[in-house]
């Protein structure tokens, strides 16, 4: 692939990871729109998947650091009276938020067909999640609560966002972290705590799926594809650069605004590829 290709995928993965409005649905049209499929699309998503996920636990790196530490303290949590301490009860959460999206997405692996895997996958699908889960956000985002914050995060609730991730990994176009955002909203939490407790936990996720990409690449015939290892280290660093200024670009404008322009952003998105798809060949 062209040094121009590899750098406009990666900086669509970069960009669109961590904002609500699906890096998986960007990537797939960007991937359709090269002719990348099979071995060459896993590829360029595991390693621009790695690229972004180094760069959510640099930019929280506090927050990663004690929820890894923490994870230490609940090992022996049984044998002692005391309340869990801050990132003990993070650790906690993100554990709780991550069982149910990682059966979903190995039996969406596992045992969906190919052909309807392939079907799944379609522009109509990702136009019509990127609508339908983007009015959602709306929604949320102007109903019920806003001030909750991390100390009031419970167990339920943690369970609760952290499943929504599984229909993201079913459906192009819902993006995990919007439909993450979106249920953490619902929820009263106020916009900057959703969006940091949905990057946080993202990390499993990305992880899980990032090395089974590369676990498979292991066994991939190369001489059958147009991207090479190279490419993809290209992919993943550039991924990684501009992941984190898209963090912080949305952590800043979280403090100052809603969700609405990223709202409006997903219903141009998605009519715009239900207008171009048979232009552009995507149907």
């Amino acid at each position: 692939m062209s040094l121009i290709q590899l750098t406009i995928i990666a900086l669509v993965q970069g960009i669109t990871e961590w904002l609500p409005i699906s890096s998986s649905g960007h990537v797939l049209l960007a991937a359709n729109l090269f002719t990348l499929e099979g071995r060459d699309e896993l590829l360029i998503n595991a390693v621009s998947n790695l690229g972004t996920l180094a760069a959510m636990l640099i930019y929280f790196r506090k927050d990663v650091a004690a929820a890894f530490f923490g994870g230490f303290e609940l090992i022996g949590a049984g044998f002692k009276s005391a309340p869990l301490s801050r990132g003990a009860h993070l650790a906690l959460c993100i554990i709780v938020a991550t069982p149910i999206a990682v059966i979903a997405a190995v039996a969406y692996e596992a045992f969906l067909p190919e052909n309807l895997q392939a079907g799944l996958r379609i522009v109509w699908t990702v136009a019509g999640a990127t609508i339908g889960f983007g009015l959602l956000l709306w929604w949320a985002d102007v109903a019920g609560g806003r001030d909750r914050t991390e100390k009031d995060m419970t167990l339920g609730h943690a369970t609760l966002i952290g499943a929504t991730q599984a229909i993201a990994a079913l459906i192009p176009g819902t993006s995990r972290s919007g439909i993450t955002m979106t249920a953490a909203r619902a929820l009263g939490y106020e916009r900057t705590e959703a969006a940091r407790f949905s990057m946080l936990i993202g990390a499993p996720i990305l992880a899980a799926a990032g090395l089974y990409g590369a676990i498979c690449l292991l066994d991939a015939d190369a001489s059958n594809g147009l991207v090479t290892l190279q490419d993809g280290m290209i992919v993943a660093a550039l991924a990684f650069v501009s992941g984190i200024a898209s963090i912080h670009a949305l952590m800043t404008l979280l403090k100052r605004m809603s969700f609405l322009p990223f709202v409006i952003y997903r219903l141009l998105l998605g009519i715009g590829l239900i207008a171009a798809a048979p232009v552009l060949g995507l149907i």
